[in-house]
């Protein structure tokens, strides 16, 4: 069943939540795809991701469409999320070609301190089957044609993507333009599946051919999918997105120079995407202080000129409404803007005040949870130690956003709190908007995500999907191409502990 959240008029799809036997149907024809796929050159690897690009490309103006009718963001918005999904298959389609993402390394066989040393090579192979869990949030970025199934793709593994309820409709046609580029490719029946249905879910999990897992969503979610994952005969890695508070803090210095706009940027940013954002500043440490409370009049002025917004589906805005409730019932704390929640899918902007040392709290957990949608808490701390113990009792994020001046006396402090409790730290700017490069790294600290040593935007996402395997002493003939002594892919490889521009 399909949903538009601005109106609530549902229709029906025509096609049935997947049961536990389809899903494992859908993962037995993804493995029988793996080693002709994973053995495929990787010319031939990035011009499907390429192929699967140009098929979205062709349609976007019906993918659009559809995505509109079921998620209520507005055409501009998924224009520009569509563009950034091309882009980021193209993108792989890079990282592939480039090959570095192999890790080759050749160490000859040679006499060591430690005595005699066989011949090793080593590279990174396909771990197997990858389950793919869309978002609601990105119909296209972080859903069925987003980075995980890119990423998976580009790591020479076959996906078996579950669908998210809030979009089915979206999710069928962005799978269709994925399974054309395949079909214009030749690739192996499998390569990509697509599945329905909240129990298909758990079943794609503990499914015996899944090799691992990538997730975006909720906490409660994601632990549980984690949870099984980590309960099966065989645990499979999970890599698992599950969103954060994610800290702001602004030095005396930054409020005195500009507080007016950090605090009319902050209400852009915490309200972009109706803040369904994992991304959002929901926790602002700003000093007490009329520096600071000019930095708040002028983030409150912002909120207040903004009309009401339609949230992603009704139990999203729900689980809001509950979120922003919490925060209010606790003592102390203060409304800034609190306008009317609404109902169905429909709410509006919600702002909150606390003092750093309420913040820090026993009985003040609900403050430095993640809520989903358009709403920020603004910590007060009059002191960098009430600002340095409230942003210790917070948990670690995807990231950490400081707005500081040049020498300001705390500033190499905090960017080293941040880089240790984030995988992001940004200086002067917003959180929001996650660029897709070589060197992004969208993941943090538990309980951010489950694994900090991966990221799920970036050329380095790939790296989740392979594992490494090291050939000792095997004829030339029997290794894979990657680790030839003749280097037939023309990859970088380091040989002998030497890098290729060290030769």
């Amino acid at each position: 069943m399909s949903t538009n959240p601005a109106t609530g008029e549902q229709r029906s799809l025509g096609f049935e939540e997947d049961g536990p036997a389809e899903v494992v149907a859908a993962t037995e024809i993804a493995a029988s795809a793996l080693d002709n796929y994973a053995n495929r050159p990787l010319t031939w690897r990035a011009g499907m991701l390429r192929a699967m690009a140009e098929e979205l490309e062709n349609d976007a103006a019906n993918l659009v469409a559809i995505a509109s009718t079921e998620t209520a963001l507005p055409a501009q918005r998924l224009e520009g999320e569509l563009r950034r999904t091309v882009f980021q298959l193209r993108f792989f389609a890079d990282v592939v070609t480039d090959g570095s993402f192999l890790d080759a390394t050749i160490d000859h066989a040679t006499d060591s301190p430690m005595g005699p040393l066989p011949d090793l090579r080593r590279m990174r192979s396909p771990i197997g089957v990858v389950g793919v869990f869309g978002s609601s949030n990105f119909p296209f970025a972080f859903s069925v044609p987003g980075g995980d199934t890119a990423s998976a793709l580009a790591a020479g593994c076959p996906v078996v993507i579950k669908a998210h309820p809030a979009h089915p409709a979206t999710s069928a046609a962005t799978f269709e333009a994925l399974r054309r580029g395949a079909r214009r490719c030749d690739a192996p029946k499998g390569t990509v599946n697509l599945i329905f249905g909240l129990d298909a879910g758990t079943a794609l999990v503990e499914a015996n051919n899944t090799g691992a897992i990538g997730f975006t969503g909720s906490v409660g979610a994601g632990l549980a999918l984690w949870e099984t994952a980590n309960a099966r005969a065989v645990p499979i890695p999970f890599f698992g997105e599950l969103g954060s508070a994610n800290p702001m803090v602004v030095t005396e210095s930054a409020a005195e120079e500009r507080g007016a706009e950090i605090g009319a940027g902050l209400a852009g940013s915490m309200t972009l995407g109706v803040g369904q954002f994992c991304t959002k500043p929901g926790l602002v440490f700003v000093p007490s202080g009329e520096h600071g409370d000019v930095l708040v009049a002028s983030t409150v002025e912002s909120l207040s000129s903004l009309g009401t917004f339609t949230m992603l589906s009704s139990s999203i805005a729900d689980h809001f409404r509950r979120g922003a409730e919490a925060i209010a019932a606790i003592s102390d704390v203060r409304p800034l803007v609190q306008q009317d929640a609404g109902r169905d899918a429909h709410t509006a902007a919600q702002l909150y005040e606390v003092d750093a040392a309420r913040f820090v709290g026993r009985d003040a957990y609900a403050l430095r949870e993640e809520c989903f949608g358009p709403i920020a808490l603004i910590v007060r701390y009059r002191s960098y130690e009430e600002l340095r113990d409230a942003l210790l009792a917070s948990e670690p994020a995807l990231t950490f956003s400081l707005f500081c001046v040049e020498n300001d006396e705390y500033g190499q402090w905090l960017m080293e709190l941040g880089a240790h409790r984030s995988g992001r730290v940004i200086v002067n700017g917003y959180p929001t908007g996650v660029g897709v490069s070589w060197s992004m790294q969208h993941g943090g600290p538990w309980p951010s995500t489950t694994s900090s040593a991966g990221t799920s935007v970036g050329a380095a996402a790939i790296e989740r999907w392979l594992r490494p395997v090291t050939f000792q002493s095997t004829p030339d003939e029997l290794l894979p191409p990657a680790l030839q002594e003749s280097n037939p892919l023309a990859i970088p490889r380091r040989v002998d502990g030497v890098l290729p521009h060290d030769r």
